[in-house]
């Protein structure tokens, strides 16, 4: 799998790592981010279906 470098607000960081560890949503961060991407994908196809470009 590819891996990917980016930067992200502290604030925004620290939001999402609430989501992440034991009991919770997530079981790291990056796996947030990846679940994060595939439903923002999954809304962009919609909106593209939408507008006919699909």
């Amino acid at each position: 799998m590819p891996k990917i470098s980016l930067d992200i607000p502290s604030e925004l960081l620290s939001d999402l790592k609430t989501h992440v560890g034991d009991k919770k949503k997530f079981i790291s961060v990056a796996d947030a981010v990846r679940t994060a991407c595939r439903k923002m994908l999954d809304q962009l196809d919609t909106i593209d279906e939408f507008h006919g470009r699909r």
